[in-house]
């Protein structure tokens, strides 16, 4: 039995969602595609509009101000989207565990991966390893996988821009 996809990679999946959002149905797909989700049911034109709707209640968690309220608000969204585990085969690549009932839209599928996908993120690797970036004119996503828990940027280049900032601000004085 394999890995199951949740965890980090969906959570990273739903950052790059948030930080980049496709514009068509199509370029959700090619993109879950990319991620390594297998999509074996039907996408309809309503999909994107409620991914859309789904990332922005995920955003919710990203922005909430404290671990229960951050808590409460994976819940909901497990609540709404997740059913019990359940061992499948369904791509013939190797058995693994859904979160989900069978025959969902994309953005159902979504929803079950990302919700649960965080909370084992946050449950796994801490309560505060989810956030925006601290660098002011960026408000993208990130996903703290690093070994010390304390990332606070998008990437190195919005880290390193706020360094120089830093630097000549110190300077200056």
């Amino acid at each position: 039995m394999h890995l199951n996809p949740y965890g980090e990679y969906a959570v990273r999946l739903a950052a790059d969602l948030v930080n980049d959002p496709p514009v068509t149905v199509d370029a959700l797909v090619r993109r879950c595609l990319e991620a390594g989700l297998v999509i074996d049911f039907p996408v309809g034109a309503g999909d994107l509009r409620d991914v859309e709707a789904m990332l922005v209640r995920w955003c919710g968690v990203v922005d909430a101000t404290g671990d229960a309220e951050r808590a409460a608000l994976v819940n909901e969204m497990l609540a709404a989207a997740s059913a019990y585990p359940r061992m499948t085969n369904h791509a013939g690549d190797g058995w693994h565990l859904h979160y989900r009932d069978d025959q969902h839209s994309l953005a159902g599928v979504l929803e079950a991966l990302i919700s649960v996908g965080t909370a084992l993120h946050l449950v796994g690797r801490g309560m505060h390893r989810l956030g925006r970036c601290a660098l002011d004119e960026c408000d993208d996503v990130y996903v703290d996988t690093s070994r010390n828990g304390r990332q606070r940027y998008c990437s190195p280049r919005c880290a390193n821009r706020d360094a120089v900032r830093r630097h000549r601000a110190v300077r200056a004085v």
